[in-house]
């Protein structure tokens, strides 16, 4: 088996223990503030860590967009997350954090890294509504750390969908309507932007849906929904067509 199978393998079980694994990181001394915030990004999503290569400028990118890089020769975007995230800091982003999601790659500027740690998802909590506002709802989930200090876990399609062509309308275009009115899709995700792509998705197939944001609001609403069949006399599955679950996310 290559290496790059190994690995995905080895990820693919470690969710299906329960457990993730993440990237910490940092963006900078707050100049407002004064305070150094923890974040984390899942190590399934991350590719490389480098030191930032010379970036070139492009015309028309967003505001946290720095330019583009070459990587064995292949353009990719760099975001400055600190930019991005609205942290006011003059510390030198150095670092870069070569992230995939969805067939897209792209550099995320950092001020730097800390370690990888193996937690249990039972250990990341979903954010306080102040933090998820205070964020811009940049943060689906956080976890203390053993020396006190709170971890974020970043929004990664958030970004990518704001900074990129991620979440382009052509995606949508030639989806066709199943319309078939017994069909109802239940799903589940932590980040909004995926909520969102998968409800623009179903309503373009003409198909009804019922959503979650995390895995224990998920279960009580399916929990309901079972209830309701068994009164009813009826088979769950004239109620729910298919379950749509993020295999990681908080409770």
């Amino acid at each position: 088996m290559s290496e790059l199978l190994k690995s995905i393998d080895a990820r693919t079980k470690l969710a299906g223990t329960n457990k993730l694994e993440i990237l910490l990181f940092s963006l900078g001394t707050n100049s407002i503030t004064g305070r150094r915030e923890t974040f984390g990004i899942n190590v399934f999503k991350v590719r490389e860590v480098m030191r930032t290569p010379p970036i070139t400028s492009a015309p028309e990118m967003p505001a946290s967009v720095e330019g583009m890089v070459s990587l064995r020769g292949v353009l990719v975007p760099v975001v400055d997350l600190a930019r991005y995230a609205g942290v006011a800091t003059d510390t030198p982003r150095s670092i870069m954090i070569v992230t995939e999601y969805a067939g897209h790659t792209q550099g995320f500027l950092v001020e730097g890294v800390d370690t990888i740690l193996r937690l249990d998802w039972s250990q990341m909590k979903v954010p306080p509504e102040m933090l998820m506002a205070e964020m811009g709802g940049l943060v689906t989930a956080v976890t203390e750390l053993p020396d006190g200090r709170l971890v974020m876990m970043m929004d990664v399609e958030k970004v990518l969908s704001e900074t990129t062509n991620y979440d382009d309308e052509v995606v949508y275009r030639n989806i066709k309507p199943l319309n078939d009115p017994k069909l109802t899709v239940f799903f589940a995700d932590d980040s909004i932007v995926a909520r969102k792509q998968i409800t623009r998705t179903l309503e373009a197939m003409n198909v009804k849906y019922v959503g979650a944001m995390n895995g224990r609001e998920a279960w009580n609403e399916l929990e309901k929904v079972a209830a309701y069949a068994e009164t009813s006399g009826q088979e769950i599955t004239d109620l729910v067509s298919l379950v749509l679950t993020d295999v990681e996310m908080p409770e």
